[in-house]
């Protein structure tokens, strides 16, 4: 079975070619410092080939969701070497997922701050989770060139942190209408300088941040997260089969440990534009290692290894309801169902209690 064969990404070789898809569970205080239940929760999963954390925030104005974990404190950094080092002890590897909300945030979690994005455009038609209930987002604050200069930076420094707080890698976030992604989509940026316009410029942000991650922390360590399709927090692009080749063209030119490309699923007949199978469109042009997302199950994650696009299939609910997921893969076993109430907050119900095979 492909899914539990050893596969290689950077110069590391991964226990099986499944990983633990990253998954915001809102366990971090409110300093964003990360405790003992999220060392548990991440070392009961080191069977994973490889753990992608939770989105992390690279600062404290890439903050858009409360009790999120950050590491850009030196107490952030300190709680993560505990969770990193406890997953080396058990046989895992684990990458940092590096986050900035942009404008899917609310003043409500970012201490009176607006949030900010490519452009003065809210999202519409969703609601953001605060601590006061769900609120309407608000229009952001246009980012000027020095400021997104600075957040690149921001990138940097986070990228930097992470591997002192242990993490054998990072993960790029430029997926799901974050602040990556909003620069990318039409959408979303309607700036006329160097970072808007046309496709060249749309992808230059996700590309600067790429290359100073990859100069700071070295070759093969750094990895970035794509959706081509998805149109949550109201992303759409015109143009994204152009786009998206001409940015994995770009991405091949630099030494990255992967490319993880979410599949999600889309209305056809509003976004008839859109790939029908985004890691088929966009994986095959990769010269560095797949990584596929988004509704596979054992099955369909066998049969997308079998094409040979894709190197790892990334899950996410069915690694947070099953901490040994590639055991119960190998012997064919019951899965866990997920418990959805408990996904986002709250303490260990739903969270370090799920039952392994034989408990």
């Amino acid at each position: 079975m492909k899914l539990l064969e050893s596969v290689k990404i950077g110069n590391r070789s991964l226990q099986n070619s499944m990983a633990m898809a990253p998954m915001t569970r809102s366990r971090a205080n409110k300093d964003g410092v990360v405790g003992a239940s999220t060392v548990l929760y991440y070392t009961q999963r080191a069977s994973a080939g490889l753990i992608i954390s939770e989105a992390i925030n690279i600062s404290e104005q890439a903050i858009g969701s409360p009790f999120t974990p950050g590491i850009h404190t030196q107490a952030q950094i300190d709680a993560w070497k505990v969770v990193t080092q406890s997953v080396h002890d058990g046989g895992g590897t684990i990458y940092a997922q590096l986050w900035h909300t942009g404008r899917v945030g609310h003043s409500l979690v970012k201490n009176g701050q607006l949030p900010v994005a490519p452009s003065a455009l809210a999202i519409e038609g969703q609601q953001h989770f605060t601590m006061e209930g769900m609120k309407d987002y608000e229009t952001p604050i246009p980012l000027n060139i020095a400021e997104i200069e600075q957040i690149i930076q921001d990138y940097k420094q986070a990228a930097i942190n992470a591997m002192d707080a242990g993490f054998d890698g990072v993960e790029l976030h430029a997926a799901f209408g974050y602040l990556p992604d909003q620069f990318l989509a039409e959408s979303s940026n309607q700036r006329t300088d160097q970072y808007g316009g046309s496709p060249e410029n749309r992808n230059r942000f996700v590309l600067d941040i790429m290359q100073e991650v990859v100069t700071a922390i070295g070759e093969n360590k750094a990895a970035i997260r794509l959706s081509p399709t998805s149109t949550y927090n109201n992303i759409s692009h015109q143009h994204p089969v152009a786009q998206f080749s001409m940015l994995m063209e770009h991405l091949n030119q630099l030494p990255l440990a992967y490319v993880h490309i979410m599949k999600v699923p889309f209305p056809v007949e509003k976004f008839p534009q859109y790939p029908t199978d985004a890691v088929e469109t966009f994986g095959r042009l990769s010269v560095h290692p797949v990584m596929a997302n988004c509704g596979y199950d054992r099955e369909k994650g066998e049969a997308e290894l079998q094409k040979g696009i894709a190197k790892i299939i990334s899950y996410g609910t069915l690694f947070l309801a099953n901490p040994d997921l590639p055991k119960r893969f190998e012997l064919n076993g019951a899965l866990n169902q997920p418990d959805r109430a408990t996904m986002y907050g709250g303490k260990d119900q739903g969270y370090i209690d799920y039952p392994f095979l034989n408990n």
